[in-house]
């Protein structure tokens, strides 16, 4: 049934294959040996690629059903790991893979060595509930059903130049650039404030990576707006101080409820709390305006909660 629901859903065997990691022969032979033993052929070849025949398309809702069972008998199951082996899949954006988890990271490989780290970075949302990932950090809450989930930390953003750039004039801008986002993705508040903060600037550039736009910004191309975790951590980069400050982001962590049970998730979790604790003591302790703007939502003192999931918004 992967077989079937990978190119119902890909359209094509190629981008099956791509999905379960298996090459383009394996996923054909596969596919004419399911339509042998079912007597019937599932996908008819048009100019859009494969589509299901009428045969296949009555049964996707069942595979997907059974796909679900499956899935959910590997949570559950996973979830009663009680040893710290095994591989643990961490999802978040690039940039926050970059400069926020090594520090997390690094103390959790040293307390638990024989579990095997993962991460995936990038714009894709990867799946909790088909174990694409175990945990992930967004900028958004999940909208998925039976996520556990919390808001983390707020973070705080910053208008960047190149070191050596002269300073822009607050609410003009002419005689520089921009350094924009591709909000094909979504409302960006933080690139709206920056176009309006310098609306005499010319966007110049314009990418869906942080790190892209960090990098860029050091060598002179233009302003950038970047969550100050990243800007502190550049030397390249000045971080300009203004009358008005870029609005911050939320950074929200969720795992599927089937997990809340498994060990070397947990204590990841655990440790993640402890860092946020630690640097929002630091903070306390300085008078210092700091990057991170420790805004601890904190609705349980256990920060797995009762093993219920978070609704949007609580």
């Amino acid at each position: 049934m992967r077989i079937f629901l990978a190119i119902a859903r890909a359209g094509s065997l190629g981008g099956a294959a791509r999905a379960l990691h298996l090459s383009h022969p394996t996923v054909g032979r596969r596919l004419r040996a399911l339509e042998q033993a079912m007597g019937h052929v599932l996908f008819q070849r048009t100019a859009d690629g494969l589509v299901p025949t009428e045969e296949g398309a009555a049964i996707v809702a069942l595979a997907e059903q059974m796909e679900e069972s499956a899935l959910a008998m590997e949570r559950r199951l996973a979830g009663q790991e009680q040893n710290y082996q095994g591989s643990l899949r961490i999802s978040s954006a690039d940039w926050f893979g970059a400069y926020v988890l090594p520090p997390i990271i690094t103390d959790y490989v040293e307390a638990h060595p024989n579990v095997e780290i993962e991460v995936l970075t990038g714009t894709r949302l990867f799946s909790l509930a088909q174990r694409e990932a175990d945990i992930a950090f967004r900028i958004v809450p999940f909208e998925t059903p039976d996520i556990v989930q919390r808001r983390l930390v707020g973070l705080a953003y910053g208008a960047y130049v190149a070191v050596d750039a002269p300073e822009p004039v607050f609410g003009d801008g002419s005689g520089f650039r921009l350094i924009t986002h591709d909000t094909s993705t979504g409302h960006f508040p933080d690139i709206a404030w920056l176009t309006e903060s310098f609306p005499n600037a010319r966007p110049i550039l314009r990418s869906n990576n942080r790190n892209v736009q960090a990098r860029m910004c050091s060598q002179g191309v233009g302003i950038a707006v970047l969550p100050q975790v990243i800007g502190r951590q550049l030397p390249d980069l000045r971080l300009l101080d203004l009358p008005a400050q870029p609005p911050g982001r939320d950074i929200w962590m969720g795992y599927h409820r089937d997990l809340r049970h498994l060990s070397r998730l947990r204590a990841f979790i655990a440790l993640v709390v402890e860092h946020v604790e630690n640097a929002r003591s630091r903070a306390g302790a300085s008078r210092q305006a700091v990057p991170v703007n420790l805004d601890i939502r904190r609705k349980r003192p256990d920060p797995f909660g009762d093993g219920k999931p978070v609704r949007q918004g609580e």
